[in-house]
């Protein structure tokens, strides 16, 4: 009996340290998460409140004003998310768990590119060759309550104060030389005009044309009635206000260069944005020669499909063919959508070869409004709608409408936002942050993915989506060759037609875009290529084991997140599985 007794005081004598120790560990890891999570939601509620968002169940909607965008609201978040960023490297990722040190990664990761904007004071040029902050006031999605309305109507009413602040910053970057290029301007002007109409012909007054009927009759009169009182006297006018700086001031002295490098210290400036919506550490250089060897593997792709269809001319013969022969295009905007609605619908027959888990939120289909729609991209994807340009239809080719569809509408842009919005157990800010490299990464990956499903029906769709590869191959060779390298405009259009099938119209549109937004272009093909190694690493591994329906449902399970954390969690994922299959 006592030589058990003595067993037993041994053995726990031995096992106290251990269990002290493990009560140690998990109490650290419980300290770190506890304090991560009071950032994070501390954080959570101070966005809501700097940029006027409500809540409204999973989802986060415009409040009755919008943010305050003065200079010194400006220096004041960026003093704010130094703050945040310091704090978050004080917690030890090693204490956190395996799904903290994912929220660390993301709020870290996210809130440092936002204390950069401000470092370099981009709030200065709050408008580009495709988004202008007068465009942020008409909401483009449905409006689906009385509140909803009435916010509007609050903001509409908070325009002149809104649009007073951003001419502010814009005369204070015009006068560092930080401002958008002058030939990416071009006409952008226009796009003011339909806001300056009076009443019911304004496009601002769109919402209220049909309310929804859950809205009591005469609720929605008054509605109305208020909508034309505030459009007509307090947003026309500063609409006109903003239209007049343009025409008078602004395109007249905006800079004649285009490479961020001529910004003030330009270079480091456009470093950081490569970081930004790339998420990697890659030199400038680094990315031109990326996507120099991608361009040339493309072409190559290229020349064996057009061998597929028989034409028997040369490269530049059979793009001469495509973007001229009547049989590629559609007639009317409603052929356009057709045939897009039609390849969702061929989609949604094959999403369970493709995920375990479908999201119930559902897009619909829309055009891009005719406000925008002349200076605007070939289609744009999001949570409610996917928008599908339907202005000059001849500059539309229907080969390439099948890319486009599987990138913007499913399964890449909205439905990936579908099941970033219902994934469970997520804090609110992961919904809300969105890092380029994953998400456009997404959609082209989305776009390859069609290879896979049958999508592609002719040789001539085929060439559509390898056109639509090599447009984001060439973005690394352009972007980084106008900002850095001395590229000029022509020479961009010209290297982007002579690889592509795109149409004239869409390429200076594209390359117009490339100038005023530096960096955001090299996102789609780095996060694509990332996803596509990390599949290559999956099925070598995994081999007859390899199901793309799990793997698809892991990264879109992450949500947004920078590449590095795409790859260190794919990677233990594909270990996770490879332990599977070995039992």
């Amino acid at each position: 009996m006592r030589a058990i007794l003595a067993a037993a005081l041994l053995a726990a004598a031995v096992a106290a340290p251990v269990l002290a120790q493990d009560s140690a560990q998990k109490a650290a890891v419980s300290s770190a998460g506890a304090r991560l999570k009071a950032l994070y939601e501390a954080d959570w509620q101070w966005r809501l409140r700097e940029f006027e968002q409500v809540e409204d169940g999973l989802r986060t909607k415009d409040g009755e004003r919008f943010a305050d965008v003065s200079a010194g609201a400006w220096a004041r978040r960026g003093a704010y998310w130094q703050a945040l960023v310091a704090k978050i490297d004080a917690i030890p990722a090693a204490e956190l768990s395996a799904e903290e040190r994912i929220n660390a990664a993301v709020l870290r990761e996210s809130v440092r590119a936002q204390a950069a904007q401000v470092k370099w004071r981009t709030f200065e040029a709050p408008l580009n060759s495709d988004s202008f902050f007068w465009g942020e006031v008409k909401p483009y999605g449905a409006l689906e309550s009385e509140a909803d309305y009435r916010r509007y109507l609050a903001r509409l009413a908070d325009v002149p104060r809104y649009f007073d602040q951003n001419l502010a910053n814009m005369a204070a970057g015009l006068k560092r030389g930080f401002a958008p290029p002058a030939v990416t301007l071009k006409g952008r002007d226009a796009t003011l005009e339909p806001f300056t109409r009076p009443g019911e012909a304004n496009p601002l007054y769109e919402p209220f044309k049909a309310m929804p009927e859950s809205i009591p009759a005469a609720t929605r009169t008054a509605l109305a009635a208020e909508a034309r009182r505030v459009i007509d006297s307090v947003a026309v006018p500063a609409y006109a206000k903003v239209l007049a700086y343009l025409r008078t001031t602004y395109l007249r002295q905006a800079r004649t260069t285009i490479a961020a490098k001529d910004l003030p210290d330009g270079s480091a400036f456009y470093a950081d944005m490569a970081r930004e919506y790339t998420t990697l550490d890659l030199t400038p250089s680094q990315i031109h020669e990326i996507g120099l060897k991608e361009v040339a593997r493309i072409d190559a792709d290229m020349r064996a499909t057009i061998a597929q269809t028989g034409f028997k001319g040369s490269f530049a013969e059979f793009l001469a063919f495509l973007r001229s022969d009547p049989q590629f295009y559609a007639r009317t905007p409603r052929e356009l959508l057709g045939f897009s609605a039609y390849v969702i619908k061929r989609m949604d027959g094959r999403l369970k070869d493709v995920f375990t888990t479908l999201p119930r939120y559902r897009f619909t289909l829309r055009p891009v409004p005719d406000a925008i729609a002349p200076i605007y991209t070939s289609g744009r994807g999001g949570l409610q709608a996917c928008l599908m340009n339907t202005y000059d239809l001849k500059s539309r080719p229907l080969y390439n409408l099948t890319a486009l569809t599987l990138h913007e509408c499913v399964p890449g842009h909205s439905h990936q936002a579908a099941v970033a919005l219902e994934a469970p157990d997520r804090p609110k800010f992961r919904r809300e942050t969105y890092f380029s490299g994953y998400g456009e990464g997404w959609g082209l990956y989305s776009e390859w993915l069609g290879t896979k499903l049958g999508m592609y029906e002719t040789p001539y769709e085929e060439f559509g989506r390898e056109t639509f590869e090599n447009w984001r191959a060439v973005r690394l060779v352009i972007d980084t060759g106008m900002h850095m390298m001395g590229w000029s405009r022509e020479k961009a259009i010209e290297y982007l037609a002579e690889h592509t099938a795109l149409a004239r119209h869409d390429i200076e549109i594209e390359v117009d875009r490339y100038i005023s937004w530096p960096g955001q272009a090299l996102a789609y093909k780095l996060g694509e290529m990332k996803m596509r190694e990390l599949r290559a690493k999956a099925e070598a591994e995994l081999g007859e084991k390899f199901d793309q329906r799990p793997f698809h449902d892991a990264i879109l399970a992450l949500g947004s997140v920078p590449l590095p954390v795409l790859d260190s969690e794919m990677t233990a994922w594909i270990a996770a599985e490879k332990a599977k299959v070995a039992r």
